[in-house]
């Protein structure tokens, strides 16, 4: 069972109300997964937004090489204690852009997606503190991209020389 006072140990939910938390909670529940799982794909519908309680996931995007090439995997961002992943469950078209996979065993809270949108249209001062954090996080990866295509690009030119 996930409680307000659970809620409070993460930085993205610093700005609700005690009553804003409690409803969140409500539609919270703890999940584990160990290492090796894949917890979400690209594409897959995102049920879910979750805050890290413990371990390590990688976001990863698969970059595809060309035809009769594997696919290079691109770890785009690393995940733990006290951060969020899973934006997508609160953005349209609710789909995850990038694939989840646990490299430790892990623990999660988990908050359903349907039902916090359901939240955060009954309440837009909630709505709005959700989408300041949601923000954060979108430029956090958007950031960690830059820099790994960046960092790709300066080594391609190097194999030109």
């Amino acid at each position: 069972m996930v409680t307000a006072n659970m809620l409070k140990e993460f930085p993205f939910f610093k700005n609700l109300t005690e009553e804003q938390l409690e409803k969140v909670a409500a539609i919270s529940c703890l999940e584990e997964h160990g290492a090796g799982t894949q917890m979400y794909k690209k594409g897959d519908p995102a049920r879910s937004l979750f805050l890290v309680r413990s371990g390590k996931v990688i976001l990863t995007l698969e970059n595809y090489m060309g035809p009769h090439r594997p696919p290079l995997q691109v770890t785009v961002d690393t995940i733990t204690k006290g951060e969020t992943m899973g934006w997508s469950a609160v953005v349209e078209p609710y789909i995850y852009t990038l694939a989840a996979l646990c490299i430790d065993d892990s623990s999660f809270v988990a908050t359903d997606s349907e039902k916090l949108r359901a939240l955060m249209e009954a309440d837009s001062d909630l709505a709005y503190k959700i989408m300041r954090e949601i923000a954060k996080v979108i430029s956090s990866r958007l950031t960690h991209t830059r820099i790994i295509l960046v960092g790709e690009r300066g080594l391609s030119h190097l194999t030109d020389y």
